[in-house]
């Protein structure tokens, strides 16, 4: 603590001078990368929007969406960039409508809420490029370039196929991000070419295409059965960084989260399965290599238990209350391999995405170290 007056107003007056100057030169763009299969497509419907505005956790967030006139809201600072099935790609500034179908205005996924939760704690523009098709998975269709072959099929005729196949959507990943960074402004008219743009972080929402396919993991159902699924991803983030020239880039794991904390679930049947996984996925968040620039957010506390409990007593041909039926009227809009198609889902998972990612870039206030 500075206690002299003299000094203190002294050193108050150099750092705004300090923080004039910065605020005076032009700021690089930041640059998020969004990424994975169709849980980062997303299928959060607005008709569950009513779910996500009666949970005063929630509510805040939703206002951030949609006013209280029914008005989607568009935030004009934060653009952008979506590729999704079929090559179909849509820009502009950030609003509902950049979901699993980028036809539909009326759907979205992580990247909303991401987008909103990053613009506030920045407080400058930003830049979203989202690439995410249905079904792909990180054994083949993403696959780093610097894994080996793969050696997976149930006969010679598969295995071609799927080495032909490998790494086929981490090229048009690759091939999307490149063709955005050479022209920002394209995309973003706040981009400054003299300031240029930052990488600031890197998201991955995949996995289901993995977890559920026994050919490609034999031992699923056994410690270590996915270990494989580890070793591609910790190549996934090394590789990415290498081809954006990002060396430190924050990478933030949504772990796969469907149907909730393995601990609740009623049938065992998928319990081992589904925590083998989980555990695989977040592993390399716990490697040395990546100590302070990987995260692993667990998204199974996301799970609408409610609405599932629900839907469970439906299922059963049991008498559903009028509760019941709000529940899945404004709760559910999609499979629950797809977490239901609940928006409040999808942006509690955005904004826990933007939060970590915002960790760990460290952006800290120098001022107040000054001050204090």
């Amino acid at each position: 603590m500075i206690k002299n007056s003299k000094l203190k107003a002294v050193l108050v007056f150099c750092a705004l001078i300090f923080f004039t100057s910065i605020q005076a030169k032009d700021k690089p763009l930041k640059v998020f990368i969004l990424v994975g299969q169709s849980n980062m497509q997303g299928t959060g419907h607005v008709k569950t929007l009513p779910y996500m505005a009666k949970d005063s956790q929630t509510k805040p967030l939703h206002d951030k969406i949609i006013d209280s006139q029914g008005n989607y809201l568009s935030y004009k600072d934060v653009q952008i960039t979506a590729i999704s099935d079929k090559s179909t790609d849509k820009n502009g500034p950030l609003t509902i409508g950049y979901g699993s179908s980028l036809t539909k205005p009326e759907v979205c996924g992580p990247e909303l809420a991401f987008g909103i939760t990053m613009y506030e704690k920045l407080g400058e523009p930003i830049l979203l490029i989202k690439t995410a098709w249905g079904g792909k998975s990180l054994a083949i269709d993403f696959r780093p370039p610097s894994a080996d072959a793969p050696n997976i099929g149930k006969n010679d005729e598969q295995k071609a196929k799927n080495r032909d196949a490998a790494g086929h959507y981490y090229r048009l990943m690759k091939e999307h991000v490149k063709s955005v960074l050479s022209d920002p402004g394209k995309y973003h008219p706040a981009y400054k070419k003299n300031a240029g743009y930052e990488i600031a972080g890197f998201a991955w929402f995949q996995g289901w295409n993995d977890m559920v396919n026994g050919g490609i993991y034999p031992n699923r159902n056994k410690p270590g059965g996915y270990d494989e699924y580890t070793k591609l991803l910790a190549q996934f983030i090394r590789e990415v960084r290498k081809d954006f020239d990002a060396p430190k880039m924050p990478f933030a794991i949504g772990v796969m989260g469907v149907g909730g904390p393995t601990k609740d679930y009623e049938s065992p049947r998928y319990k081992g399965v589904h925590q083998n996984f989980r555990d695989a996925m977040a592993a390399p968040a716990l490697m040395s290599e990546f100590k302070g620039n990987v995260k692993a957010i667990l998204t199974e506390k996301f799970w609408p238990k409610d609405v599932e409990a629900a839907e469970s007593r439906k299922r059963a041909k049991k008498k559903l209350t009028a509760e019941d039926e709000k529940l899945l009227e404004t709760g559910r809009s999609n499979a629950g391999f797809h977490y239901l198609g609940n928006l409040k889902c999808y942006s509690q998972i955005g904004e826990a995405l933007a939060n970590a990612i915002h960790e760990m870039n460290h952006y800290r206030p120098i001022i107040f170290k000054i001050l204090n």
